[in-house]
């Protein structure tokens, strides 16, 4: 193949050779999906529904849930649909939006990620400034700044990857289409200029990352020294599962592409992407509606509302 124009469709890396595992795989990610689904669902929901969750932590919350049913929603169902099929191909159109989407949605998280450590910050160590700081037309901002950043960023990644002449053939070692399995394939020495975009991103994320630790260090030096235990209690059970969410995101995402070669492998590569592109979208409700008492309460309250109207509703019947 002299160039990209001339590959029409990708083959993805399969998670089973025999007909059976591939099945259980279909079975095990469609429940994953759901529950997802489900999760996210009901927060964004709960957050919509509830007039008393209509602050900027969970303005940040909302969008959060929504960037993870869409990060999931864009190589789950891909994989499920090759696994039922025992179909291993995807589209060149098809690759290229898949890391489109992708990269913006995982680089909003980010962004959204660092963003949400700052609203705990001003909550926690500058509380009197908080309305001024954080206002509805400011927290509007900042969420358009994240998703804008994430677009700006995939879109600037994905052009270059897919303009790079592609001749090592179609082959993905991947379950999904990720950049730097399609970098292995270009024959050209124009690769070194995503290379250079890639490092570009890192600093930038690693900057996010020094914000977020810099925040949490001033956030834990406060709490520590509130003199009550249920102020402290109040104060950790806001921060804790952002800090949760965060710690899975950042080190599922940095083992991921930063792991030594010589442990590299496809089997390996196959699970470090399931747990960076599918654990953390599920697992976020999880933890959040955990350690959350006010999300609770209104999920109580909703489950409470809509049973009552099913009841009125049959009774009517």
């Amino acid at each position: 193949m002299s160039n990209g124009s001339s590959i029409t469709e990708f083959l993805l890396l399969a998670f089973a050779d025999t007909r059976e595992l591939q099945l259980w795989h279909f079975w095990l990610f469609l429940g994953i999906y759901l529950a997802a689904l489900l999760g996210n669902g009901l927060i964004i929901t709960v957050i919509a529904c509830d007039r008393h969750l209509h602050t900027s932590m969970y303005f940040f919350l909302l969008n959060l849930s929504l960037l993870d049913l869409g990060s999931i929603s864009t190589t789950l169902p891909k994989a499920m649909h090759n696994s039922l099929w025992d179909n291993r191909y995807i589209s060149y159109q098809g690759c290229a939006a898949q890391v489109f989407i992708f990269a913006f949605l995982i680089s909003a998280e980010f962004s959204l990620l660092t963003i949400m450590s700052y609203d705990r910050y001003v909550a926690i160590c500058k509380p009197l400034h908080y309305g001024t700081l954080l206002g509805s037309r400011a927290c509007v901002h900042m969420a358009a700044a994240a998703w804008g950043t994430g677009f700006l960023n995939s879109l600037l990644h994905t052009a270059n990857t897919f303009s790079l002449p592609l001749c090592q053939g179609n082959v993905l070692d991947q379950f999904f289409c990720e950049i730097p399995q399609i970098l292995k394939l270009s024959c050209s020495h124009s690769y070194l200029r995503e290379v250079g975009f890639i490092m570009v991103s890192a600093c930038l994320g690693f900057g996010c990352f020094v914000f977020i630790v810099v925040s949490y260090v001033q956030i834990f030096r406060v709490v520590l020294r509130i003199p009550s235990e249920q102020g402290r209690h109040k104060a950790f059970s806001t921060c804790l599962p952002h800090l949760a969410v965060v710690s899975l995101f950042i080190s599922t995402d940095m083992f991921a592409h930063l792991k030594p070669p010589s442990i590299s492998s496809p089997s390996l590569d196959l699970v470090v992407a399931v747990l960076y592109s599918v654990v953390p979208p599920t697992l976020n409700p999880l933890i959040y509606s955990m350690r959350n008492q006010e999300i609770k309460d209104a999920l109580k309250k909703l489950i409470t509302k809509c049973y009552s109207e099913a009841i009125n509703c049959s009774s009517s019947l």
